[in-house]
């Protein structure tokens, strides 16, 4: 006898309304539907408002971090390497996103090709580990720069910063190949709509008649070996440079030697508070508003890629410098 399938709906399990025969057609639905913000939509004009502001933000923020550590040969170290990549990761995740999110909001465009949808599924979450890496690279960075100081250059150098950044691409890339796969492989029966901004792993494969526990198992599994496993290494690295902080002989030179990781510190905070929140409240917080939960995730998306530039161009001295030469030279 055939099994009904079960669909899996957003934490909750519902009967499918009709048998395995009857959604063979329905296996690779031609497009999906995107809400928005469920129960916000009257108010999506005011919200694309701050979401526009701070993707625009985000884009010349971010360039201009590019260009300035392009034409300062000052900031060719390791440091600022890695701030480049973190700006090229910003971009491409923002953008991955906030394009259609906008076309949602302005024009009432909801519709998304399925393939386009496992794209922009694939690149978000991929982008958002290479993120993610590219933290733990900087923590590395400060940690032998203040925990060993005199071998930092020939610790770090351009070949060694080039294989850990290709590292770290590599590892997002298959660490999230295995997503479009599976959300592919599924029979979709009763609704294309998803109540979110963009195509989000777990809200896809919700759709689904079938027991998606492969892709929950999944998931934890690649946030376990992606932010997991990078917040566990920052943490390890920043216990040294705080043992090595505090073991300095005067209060002046803790102050200045910890200066030169609160910039990082800020980000990691501004990256991974609204990412591990977003991730909790979807799997534990089922009394949370589903409006809660999409905005949430929008924040995840947006407030990095718009603060890291901010926090590296009013923490960091170097690049502080440059701009306000930038701008003197630009005025004369």
């Amino acid at each position: 006898m055939r099994k009904t399938p079960f669909c899996f709906r957003f934490g909750h399990c519902l009967l499918c309304s009709m048998s395995y025969s009857n959604t063979t057609d329905f296996t690779n639905p031609s497009t999906f539907i995107l809400l928005g913000i469920p129960g916000l939509e009257a108010a999506h004009i005011w919200i694309s408002i701050p979401f526009c502001t701070m993707y625009t933000i985000a884009i010349l923020g971010n360039f201009t971090i590019m260009f300035i550590v392009k034409m300062e040969p000052s900031l060719h170290v390791p440091m600022y390497y890695f701030l480049c990549m973190l700006a090229i990761t910003d971009l491409v995740l923002s953008t991955s996103a906030l394009p259609k999110m906008l076309s949602i909001f302005w024009f009432n465009s909801r519709e998304i090709n399925f393939s386009a949808c496992l794209t922009q599924m694939y690149f978000i979450h991929c982008f958002s580990i290479m993120e993610s890496g590219i933290f733990m690279a900087m923590a590395f960075d400060r940690y032998v720069a203040i925990c060993n100081p005199l071998r930092h250059s020939t610790i770090l150098r351009n070949p060694v910063v080039a294989k850990i950044g290709l590292a770290v691409v590599l590892r997002g890339c298959v660490l999230v190949l295995p997503y479009p796969f599976l959300v592919r492989r599924w029979p979709y029966c009763r609704t294309n709509v998803i109540p979110h901004t963009h195509c989000e792993h777990m809200y896809v494969v919700t759709l689904a008649c079938a027991d998606i526990r492969v892709n929950s198992y999944y998931g934890l599994f690649v946030l376990f070996c992606g932010n997991g496993l990078d917040m566990f290494i920052i943490a390890v690295s920043y216990t040294y440079i705080l043992r090595a902080i505090f073991r300095l002989p005067t209060k002046d030179a803790r102050l200045k030697t910890f200066g030169t990781c609160v910039s990082h510190l800020c980000a990691i905070l501004a990256f991974y508070i609204p990412g591990l929140f977003s991730s909790l409240t979807y799997r534990f917080g089922q009394n949370v508003a589903r409006h809660f939960h999409v905005l949430i995730a929008n924040v995840y998306l947006l407030v990095p890629p718009m603060v890291n530039p901010i926090i590296y161009g009013v923490r960091t001295k170097q690049i502080r410098d440059r701009l306000l030469r930038l701008f003197t030279h630009k005025r004369m």
